[in-house]
């Protein structure tokens, strides 16, 4: 059986790789908020695309293909991570402008706004991510996860949702 990657060579497949090395890195260290932890979910994600490469059907789809097997990792390494959540301690009495809505300050603003994606679970935080950092349309996320584009809907919306009643709720 000869597969499109054997045609193409394994020098096509090594450049392929390194072309994404830096978007690669960009994504896992937006999923995993870890720096190390980043390095090593792509240097996983590079092994394994090499490994696997039999798996690439159509070179052209290299990018989904190398995407999905890096979400992957890092969505093994959210939920085997055990996490302990760090609040910050914020130097203002008040959060919130008036107790209410997201707080006037932008640099406390985006405190509360790391705090409820922090607060998402893989699965959400990931299409989160690929949604409004990556751009992807649903239709592209929902063929990076392998998920139908109604999960990546609802996961969407319920993500959206936890983030909205996270920022809502008053800080006591």
């Amino acid at each position: 059986m000869q597969t499109v990657v054997a045609i193409d060579g394994r020098e096509a497949l090594a450049r392929r790789i390194e072309q994404s090395i830096d978007r690669g890195y960009r994504l896992a260290r937006a999923i995993l908020a870890d720096d190390r932890e980043a390095e090593d979910a792509l240097q996983d994600a590079c092994l394994t695309a090499w490994r696997r490469a039999d798996s690439l059907r159509d070179p052209d789809r290299f990018q989904p293909w190398f995407d999905r097997i890096l979400i992957n990792g890092c969505r093994d390494r959210l939920r085997g991570r055990q996490r302990q959540r760090v609040r910050t301690i914020a130097l203002q009495t008040a959060w919130r402008a008036g107790g209410e809505g997201l707080a006037a300050d932008p640099a406390s603003r985006d405190v509360e706004l790391d705090d409820a994606f922090d607060r998402l679970d893989p699965d959400h935080r990931i299409v989160v991510l690929l949604r409004y950092w990556q751009d992807l349309t649903v239709e592209d996320i929902a063929e990076r996860l392998g998920l139908p584009s109604g999960t990546v809907k609802s996961r969407l919306h319920y993500a959206l949702k936890t983030m909205r009643t996270t920022l809502e709720a008053p800080r006591g």
